[in-house]
């Protein structure tokens, strides 16, 4: 019950995205005569996992229902060892392929996040993964109906942020890629620091700092280097003190504004259960321009940053912006003072669509001294 792995004392699991597009290869192979005890999976970063599946048995409408174990690998998920189910069905009539909750799944009560309001909260990371695998299997993407249920989820919700986000019901089906990393601290923190002396070896000495794949995205569409790209995850802090002890001469901050806002208000540990100030920073922010009390109080109660930003938004054209500037700013002079002076940093801030938010004028700087295609 592993997958392929460059360091073999550190063990990666799968999400239960992963989980669940396992699911549909089994019925889809079981339906063939194949073997579906173990199936491989391509993540959507490309790392290959093979995957154990329990089992697949007939339901009771006909259609083909798999069970395969939730596997963590060293990484402290509250869903190691759970079951994810998977039903899956042909729609006679075509059409889209519809995403189900069944037991112990979600459903998204409020705005502000990726999914719409009504929906189960099936993200869509896992959705591409399940239709790449319709398509690897039969050849289309589409005209299928999935229902995914994990009975477990209706009590581990509550140690979730679910509650607080709005989804109601029991967990979110999640993952970027299909692919959890370790987050054991020590070890994971370790891990991150060779992306710093790769990207040197290489030649850059102006890096870029992505706490998560939103802010990767959204910096390849820009048109900046992959090769120069460093994953930070939640220590940005830790992977600041590295690149200036590496003598890195420029960093630029790319990302969500939901972590940088946290390095604007001196967060340099942005993982939500230690230290979490977005909604606060942005109110105080916005408060210091103008916005009017009863507006601000809307941003400090706001489900997501991305609820906060939209009482700017509607507050007054631009005001959003000129907030956002302000905030990248700040995360910069507060990350150059963490390291005193010794490493020039600017920030680029985006929403999770990787739409652009705000950015300083020291990203700019740093964007165009190396060429890169910076936009507005």
């Amino acid at each position: 019950m592993s997958i392929l792995t460059e360091d073999k004392s550190l063990r990666f699991g799968y999400t239960t995205g992963a989980c669940a597009a396992a699911g549909v290869r089994a019925i889809l192979l079981k339906e063939k005569g194949k073997p579906y005890d173990k199936v491989w999976l391509t993540a959507l970063d490309g790392t290959r996992l093979l995957i154990p599946v329990k089992e697949v048995v007939s339901g009771k409408d006909g259609c083909q229902r798999a069970e395969v174990v939730k596997f963590s690998g060293d990484d402290p998920d509250i869903t190691n060892g759970t079951s994810v189910f998977v039903e899956l069905r042909s729609l006679p009539e075509g059409g889209e392929t519809l995403f189900k909750a069944g037991e112990g799944i979600g459903i998204v009560t409020k705005p502000g996040l990726t999914l719409p309001v009504g929906e189960p909260a099936i993200n869509y990371g896992p959705r591409k993964l399940m239709r790449q695998v319709l398509m690897e299997e039969t050849g289309r993407s589409e005209g299928w109906e999935i229902t995914i249920s994990i009975p477990e989820g209706v009590k581990l919700a509550k140690r979730t942020l679910n509650p607080v986000l709005g989804i109601e019901g029991g967990i979110s089906v999640i993952g970027t890629t299909g692919v959890i990393r370790p987050m054991s601290e020590e070890a994971f923190k370790n891990s991150l620091v060779p992306q710093i002396e790769v990207a040197k070896a290489a030649g850059f000495d102006s890096l870029i700092f992505v706490p998560g794949k939103i802010g990767e995205q959204a910096a390849l569409s820009w048109g900046l280097p992959q090769e120069a790209m460093v994953q930070t995850s939640n220590f940005i802090g830790f992977m600041l003190e590295e690149a200036a002890k590496r003598e890195i001469r420029e960093i630029l901050l790319f990302g969500h504004i939901g972590k940088l806002a946290k390095v604007a208000a001196g967060i340099f540990y942005t993982h939500n259960r230690i230290g979490d100030a977005r909604l606060e920073t942005i109110a105080a922010y916005a408060a210091a321009e103008g916005l009017p009390s009863e507006k601000v109080s809307l941003v400090l109660e706001a489900n997501t940053t991305e609820d906060a930003l939209s009482v700017l938004n509607e507050w007054q054209d631009g005001f959003c912006r000129k907030i956002c500037d302000h905030i990248a700013a700040r995360a910069s002079l507060r990350a150059e003072r963490y390291l005193f002076g010794e490493v020039k940093v600017g920030t680029v801030m985006t929403a999770m669509d990787r739409t652009l938010l705000g950015l300083d004028a020291k990203a700019r700087e740093i964007g165009e001294a190396c060429g890169w295609k910076m936009l507005q």
